[in-house]
């Protein structure tokens, strides 16, 4: 690392951090302006809000427009760079064009790492406040309502393979209900059933109590059957899974949310694909961060009649360019057949390829 690495580094981080700051203001702006009647109705006083949703919020936009302002970082103080002929002077002391985007490379490493680091750990449990701050008191018809508000429904699912389950009346808020019952099928016979008139969660044991259990193990025309008031059981899921909350792919961290993943390819659930692109974007999005500042480094080096302006016009329409590959990938994964982990990395190899036209072409 020379002086000018360190030079450049400098410019990149500085652009890129007070860029985000002023940014993230500005939503914070205009997210309290779109919610001050909800925050009045809530009762919460400025500091509960700010513990309760903002320290949520803010992780979750600057996350969300991470890797684009990070493009426009470095196209803006590249650009500047170059019309005061800085750049220019750089490769005319012998510096070769690859070695002058070496910091540009470090400076996108450093930032991808702090974004997959964010991605996988901080933001869900960012995501964790902000949604339950929303469904609780902006959102009035979403998902939180039979959270807390001890709504009855009944439910089926699988528990894996061969194991289906069902229970009727569950509160998600006592994380309790009954009648419950399980089925256990080999080659296409009953071989076990278990009934039980509650299912309850006990948070001491963390494990479910089944409160007049009756449980049937048949075995070709012989049948055993046995009768308990109260009976301990470890079932492989727990209230969490029972909730259906449109936000869990979003607040759980990575481990936690490839362990749901298993579960819910067990159960045969219809929303399996949600779940995949969502972990493999959590690691194709910070690629997408180095891709994009190599991509803006190469565009903005050059010296063009229109100045920055002209920079930053071609930054803008590739961006949304990214954004709209990106959003349309995801709902052809979800609503159609296109392959999870296709959708969630076809935006970094079309850009990868965009990157290595625009070094080709680039001036040396």
């Amino acid at each position: 690392m020379k002086k000018i690495d360190w030079y450049i580094l400098k410019k990149f981080f500085s652009t890129f951090f007070f860029s985000i700051f002023l940014f993230t203001v500005i939503a914070v702006a205009v997210d309290v302006s779109e919610k001050t009647d909800d925050f009045v109705s809530s009762g919460l006083s400025g500091t509960q809000i700010i513990m309760q949703y903002y320290i949520g919020f803010v992780p979750y936009i600057i996350a969300l427009l991470f890797p684009l302002f990070v493009f426009i970082a470095v196209i803006f103080f590249t650009s500047k760079m170059a019309m005061k002929s800085e750049l220019i002077a750089i490769l005319a002391s012998g510096t070769r064009f690859n070695r002058m985007m070496r910091p540009y490379l470090i400076g996108g490493i450093f930032l991808g790492l702090i974004l997959l680091l964010g991605a996988n750990y901080v933001i869900p449990k960012a995501n964790e406040i902000r949604t339950t701050f929303e469904a609780r008191y902006v959102n009035g018809n979403s998902t939180y309502d039979p959270l807390v508000q001890g709504s009855n429904r009944s439910m089926y699912f699988r528990i894996d393979s061969f194991t289906y389950a069902g229970v009727r009346n569950y509160d998600t808020s006592a994380k309790s209900g009954g009648p419950f019952f399980m089925h256990r099928i080999k080659d296409n016979h009953l071989i076990y059933n278990l009934r039980a008139e509650v299912i309850r969660w006990d948070t001491g044991l963390n494990k479910w109590i089944l409160q007049s259990a009756i449980e049937r193990t048949i075995d070709s025309l012989h049948e055993k059957v046995s009768l308990q008031q109260k009976r301990q059981m470890n079932f492989n899921f727990k209230p969490f899974d029972l909730s259906h909350d449109e936000y869990a792919k979003d607040k759980l961290t990575t481990p936690e949310l490839y362990s749901f993943l298993q579960l819910e390819r067990l159960r045969g659930s219809e929303d399996l694909n949600t779940l995949e692109v969502e972990t493999y974007r959590r690691i194709a999005t910070p690629i997408a961060v180095i891709i994009l500042t190599m991509i803006g480094a190469v565009i903005a080096s050059r010296k063009v009649r229109g100045g920055s302006g002209a920079h930053i016009a071609i930054g803008i329409v590739l961006a949304a360019s990214f954004i709209l590959m990106d959003r349309f990938s995801t709902i052809f994964s979800t609503k159609g057949n296109l392959p999870p982990y296709i959708a969630a990395w076809i935006p970094d190899f079309i850009f990868i390829f965009v990157a290595i036209y625009v070094y080709k072409k680039a001036p040396k």
